[in-house]
């Protein structure tokens, strides 16, 4: 199914059911007076988030969608029914805004968790209302009120405990294949990551932690060069980014100047993912000689001036994931408990 994280539609709600003129007439019961019952309230439109769903493709060719509208009162003092309210199901992670006003109505974020995004028309009043002791034969009714019409923006953010985060061939994809059962596609060229990935990380036999990876990036990111503006967002719910770096690029280029302009990148988006613990992980190890490695680290970590935790692995060869799997469930533990 192709991944879908931004879509526009229409919503509408039902119209009220208008109010009954009607008098009550039976025999041996003369001037029997005004018996309009009211009409029915107009069914909402309601978003309805579930787990079941990772995509917004659902929507590509349903972009309307209209709940029913209330039925017209009716004599003896009957209430028309009122209309069935429409859910629609949408991802948990979906952000919803109105079109016209750019206004955020919700962000729907845990299973089960309901929205009213139009609300429906109220109900019409019967000319039993207007009954008055100068007025004994009232032909007043009141019509219902029509239901809310929006265009509707809606944007998946993935909801993930770990979010990867690098330049294209940096090793990412390949990661999340080493410590997951997701199958993203690797290749020895760039952007062979088109869309999110997600991948379930089982640590020990009871614990596990979502990881996601997302499209490489490339100087300009933030300001919509390439893949990456597409994606970033979807880092903005992560609890822990790892910042995956390629200590040995295929193209020659140097790591350093590669770290620096990820890093400013991730700096100048809007949403302030800088404020979130970042790990680097140091990716593809296998290309140095062992004994060289730890000396190599040491000189690439000195020249990119980091001081947070640092992880030296080999995602190809799953060489130091185990490691890095499970410090980070522990990290994620300690912000469940704090």
């Amino acid at each position: 199914m192709k991944f879908i994280d931004e879509v526009m539609v229409q919503v509408s709600a039902g119209h009220g059911g208008d109010g009954c003129l009607s008098f009550r007439r039976e025999k041996y019961i003369p001037m029997g007076g005004p018996d309009g019952g009211d009409g029915g309230r107009g069914g909402s439109v309601i978003l309805k988030a579930t787990k079941s769903l990772n995509t917004l493709a659902d929507f590509r060719y349903m972009k309307h969608f209209k709940a029913k509208r209330g039925q017209g009162g009716m004599g003896r003092q009957r209430t028309g029914l009122s209309g069935e309210d429409l859910y629609i199901s949408v991802p948990a992670g979906t952000v919803v805004y109105d079109a016209d006003t750019d206004e955020c109505l919700g962000d729907l974020t845990t299973h089960g968790q309901e929205l009213i995004v139009a609300k429906g028309g109220q109900p019409g009043l019967g000319n039993i209302h207007f009954k008055s002791s100068t007025n004994r034969a009232p032909r007043r009714v009141t019509k219902g009120t029509h239901g809310e019409y929006r265009v509707l923006r809606m944007e998946l953010k993935v909801l993930a405990d770990v979010g990867l985060l690098g330049a294209p061939n940096a090793g990412k994809s390949t990661l999340i294949r080493a410590v997951s059962a997701a199958t993203p596609k690797v290749a020895d060229y760039p952007f062979t990551t088109l869309h999110p990935n997600l991948g379930v990380v089982q640590v020990g036999g009871h614990q596990s932690f979502v990881m996601a990876d997302i499209p490489g990036l490339i100087e300009g990111a933030a300001d919509g060069v390439g893949l990456g503006i597409q994606f970033l967002k979807h880092l903005s719910r992560t609890r822990v980014l790892l910042h995956v770096l390629d200590v040995m690029p295929a193209d020659g280029s140097s790591p350093v100047e590669t770290f620096h302009a990820i890093a400013g990148e991730v700096a100048n988006y809007p949403d302030d993912l800088t404020q979130k613990p970042r790990w680097l992980v140091l990716n593809q190890l296998d290309k140095i000689a062992p004994d060289e490695q730890e000396a190599f680290c040491k000189q690439l970590v000195t020249e990119l001036e980091w001081e947070g935790p640092v992880y030296s692995i080999s995602a190809l060869a799953k060489s130091g994931t185990e490691q890095l799997c499970y410090d980070l469930m522990q990290a994620i533990e300690l912000m469940d408990e704090a």
